[in-house]
């Protein structure tokens, strides 16, 4: 159809030129279109014939192909099948032989228990006792031997254990100690101030010794002039209060107006500077441990120690050590260095706060710390470095190792130092302890204490009592070389301001 169509189609196009010819040539025209046509069909209708049986013999080869594929398979499949046949009837005559096995085993069992019944039987008759008799006095005797054997292997295991363990101990001490060099104590209780001349010394006692006696009410500190050249000596056991008078009178020397007013008005700026000392001791401290963040309370109670002794060691150098101790012993042990360190490094910080708050420095401190955000490890370290409570932590030991070492090394203590400043503190304890009292210091070593009272509820008769009653219980409690002397000084001031 499509090739008589583009034939019908050619005639159209060549139409046009068969205008121009005869009848006879266009009669000629159309049978030779005709023929062409013709022919076109006949050559269309063998290739499609020709197309048919080609893809027919395709089909047949395809089809052929896949029928030998499929008896393959099946070949394949009966192969294996025959295979798994075999392989059942192996196993079936694997499982009788099995079966026949396990009932030789169960009858050689039933034997053996009439063997083993014959024998029980017969040592049962030989020694006279039954199985479970026989068996107790066996456990018994293996539990004795047991037993013996386990506490000779436990001493033994226990004497290594310590032996290794003290060893250890003694080579981790000893490399510490080895690697912590610090100063020996040298603190005492006498403080030079240097003089421009001696021409000075006049000045500083003034009219009728009124400059120095206004210094040391003020102070607290004893003044003492003597013939030493160019120089005067403060002598006070409480270092923070001989600091104060320290500067107070270079002050007074450097300005040269030396007057009680004016004592009392550069003593109080020392005052100030002390405290502002502290605070920079504390963040230095702090600094060198390595700890920033402490809370700025706990770095001013630490500056204080600066000017504090323990048995002669320096209290703020004493905790600067141990912090330094506890963090190379937790370098050797395997521990938290920064726990250790700010442990020990705490721990004697009740120390300020001992003659403000009654009881002991270490549960002192260790409230501070509570109160001031330190975490459980390091307020159980500071309260237990002295067992006043049962240390519970390894940290808590580092601490008590650590204050030991710092403590214990040769040069770094002197008891005598210790003991005569406790027993100044306690003369001034027990006349701070009387109603009416304002301030109290012990000075020339102790043998003079001065009780400054209120004029307003201790009067003239009164004092006298007063000072009678505390040399009456200085007696009772104390003992000391010598003699003290108590004086009890009632004041009264008129003050008023012009406008």
């Amino acid at each position: 159809m499509n090739h008589h169509a583009a034939a019908a189609n050619q005639a159209g196009e060549t139409y046009p030129l068969l205008l121009g010819l005869n009848m006879v040539e266009l009669l000629l025209a159309i049978i030779s279109l005709l023929v062409v046509a013709g022919i076109g069909t006949l050559v269309v209708g063998l290739l499609g014939r020709h197309r048919a049986a080609k893809h027919q013999d395709d089909l047949h080869r395809d089809l052929q192909e896949q029928r030998q594929d499929i008896e393959r398979r099946e070949q394949r499949i009966g192969e294996r099948e025959e295979r798994i046949d075999d392989l059942a009837r192996t196993l079936q005559s694997r499982s009788e032989e099995l079966a026949r096995a396990e009932a030789a085993l169960e009858g050689k069992r039933v034997e053996l228990l009439d063997i083993e019944a014959d024998r029980r039987r017969t040592l049962e008759r030989l020694a006279g006792l039954t199985a479970e008799e026989a068996r107790a006095h066996l456990i018994e005797d293996i539990e004795t031997d047991a037993k013996r054997v386990a506490v000779i292997t436990a001493r033994d295991i226990e004497r290594t254990a310590q032996e290794e363990a003290e060893g250890r101990a003694k080579r981790i001490l000893a490399t510490v100690i080895q690697r912590l060099a610090s100063e020996q104590t040298s603190e005492s209780v006498v403080s030079i101030v240097q003089l421009s001349g001696d021409d000075m010394k006049g000045r500083i006692i003034g009219r009728e010794g009124r400059n120095i006696r206004s210094f040391e009410q003020v102070t607290g500190v004893n003044l003492i002039v003597d013939d030493t050249p160019g120089a005067v000596l403060l002598s006070c056991f409480d270092p923070v209060r001989r600091e104060m008078a320290r500067l107070t009178l270079e002050d007074l020397v450097a300005d040269g107006r030396i007057h009680p007013t004016r004592i009392e008005e550069v003593h109080e700026r020392s005052c100030i500077e002390v405290d502002r000392l502290c605070v920079r001791a504390g963040e230095d401290a702090a600094l060198e441990m390595g700890i920033t963040d402490l809370h700025p309370e706990l770095v001013t109670t630490l500056g204080r120690l600066k000017y504090r002794t323990s048995y002669g060691q320096n209290v703020l150098r004493h905790l600067v050590e141990s912090g330094q101790a506890a963090g190379l012993l937790a370098d050797e042990l395997g521990l938290d260095r920064s726990l250790c360190v700010r442990g020990a490094f705490l721990h004697d910080i009740g120390k300020a706060l001992t003659h403000e708050v009654e009881g002991s420095h270490a549960l002192v401190g260790a409230e501070l710390a509570r109160k001031y955000g330190e975490c459980d490890d390091v307020v159980h370290a500071i309260e237990a470095h002295h067992n006043e409570v049962e240390p519970r932590t390894v940290e808590a030991v580092v601490t008590q190792a650590a204050d030991a070492i710092s403590g214990g090394r040769p040069g770094a203590r002197r008891e005598s130092l210790e003991s005569y400043v406790e027993r100044l503190h306690r003369l001034e304890d027990i006349a701070m302890a009387k109603p009416g009292v304002e301030k109290v210091f012990a000075m020339q070593a102790g043998r003079d204490v001065r009780v400054m009272v209120l004029p307003e509820e201790v009067d003239d008769i009164g004092a006298q009592v007063l000072a009678r009653d505390i040399a009456k219980q200085f007696e009772e409690e104390l003992s000391y070389p010598g003699q003290i002397k108590v004086t009890v000084i009632r004041e009264s001031r008129a003050t008023e301001v012009a406008r």
